[in-house]
């Protein structure tokens, strides 16, 4: 099903996103090129167009002819680029609409409900804190809220039908695309990190960013979200490591810093105080349960629970669906996880 209200990229929101990032220079913010920022541009504009504009043909082709008109001449004048033809992308989102038009509908309504008929309902963010619009090291973030109250504002459900967050994390920190990135590592470990873990951005394929877990932008994902437990993938890219190290505050301009810093200028200055901790040398993905885990595997998810202080409820050591170690249910625990708040192993 596809939101009736969900706004529709259009081709002069790609071309733009494109020439806009070429034009930044030095200056880029690492967009996909996809057409998303402009896209959420019009949306705050009021001029966007959503998938029930899309469905009405008539009303759809007069929205359309303003708007192409508009656009027109940004991309001409701005970009030197060619001026589109309003008819063309009537045309060819006329059958978009028409294979689409049977999975429109008022998806708000259809959550509500299943809420009544007391249904699980599962809300999956995308992306990651950092990248939230509001929250995340402007402006090298994505155009939205992917952030765990983001689920209440993009679907229509009140914040009171929410029973449980869940945080997902891996075992090592990445990033696509640009902005400042502490832990980051170029080669080296990051690049085995890289390898193992088959670290390419799920939309462009590009290559992401490694490093070094950090528990200071952990600690921060903790508070916005609201988290009542964590998921943490991929612990079996770390097996071939000898020592392993997790960035457990900043230090910025002389002094040690332990929460996230808002402003993007001040992150990129911070360096990142590690504290290191020996690894297993020796394969997880066989692992089952956590009695399966190295004692060193073990302290380490015990560490960076602590460090958070939130309780870790499931451990990721592969792709597969029996590569899942289920520390506790994630909806009906008891929030103790791997590791209680006061540190005591549950």
């Amino acid at each position: 099903m596809i939101s009736q209200t969900a706004h529709v990229t259009m081709p002069y929101h790609r071309l733009i996103d494109v020439a806009s990032e070429e034009q930044r220079g030095n200056y880029k913010i690492g967009t996909t090129g996809r057409g998303i920022g402009p896209t959420y541009a019009d949306k705050s504009e009021r001029t966007g167009i959503r998938m029930l504009d899309l469905m009405d043909l008539e009303g759809f082709r007069e929205q359309l002819e303003w708007t192409i008109h508009h656009k027109n001449v940004i991309l001409e004048k701005l970009y030197n680029l060619p001026p589109l033809n309003p008819q063309d992308v009537i045309d060819e989102y006329h059958v978009y609409a028409e294979r689409l038009r049977p999975h429109v509908v008022d998806s708000s309504l259809k959550i509500y409900e299943g809420l009544h008929k007391r249904k699980n309902i599962l809300f999956e963010g995308a992306q990651g804190t950092l990248l939230d619009l509001d929250h995340g090291t402007y402006p090298y973030v994505t155009s939205s809220s992917p952030i765990a109250g983001g689920a209440c504002v993009g679907t229509g459900v009140g914040p009171t039908a929410i029973d449980r967050v869940i945080g997902v994390a891996k075992a090592y920190t990445t990033r696509v695309g640009e902005g400042p990135f502490p832990t980051e590592m170029v080669d080296g470990v990051g690049a085995i990190l890289g390898e193992r873990g088959a670290e390419f951005g799920t939309t462009t394929g590009r290559k992401r960013r490694c490093g070094w877990f950090d528990a200071v932008i952990g600690r921060y994902a903790v508070r916005i979200n609201g988290l009542d437990c964590l998921a943490v993938t991929k612990l079996d890219v770390l097996d071939e490591l000898e020592e392993i190290k997790v960035c457990v505050a900043y230090e910025v301009d002389g002094e040690r810093c332990i929460d996230f810093p808002k402003n993007s200028r001040i992150f990129a200055r911070c360096k990142p105080i590690y504290e290191t901790l020996p690894g297993w040398k020796q394969s997880t993905e066989e692992c089952r349960n956590l009695e399966d885990l190295p004692q060193q595997a073990l302290d380490y998810l015990k560490f960076l629970a602590d460090l958070m202080e939130v309780p870790i409820a499931i451990v990721s050591l592969g792709a597969g669906r029996d590569q899942t170690i289920i520390v506790e249910d994630p909806i009906h625990g008891p929030k103790r996880g791997l590791l209680s708040v006061d540190g005591t192993p549950a």
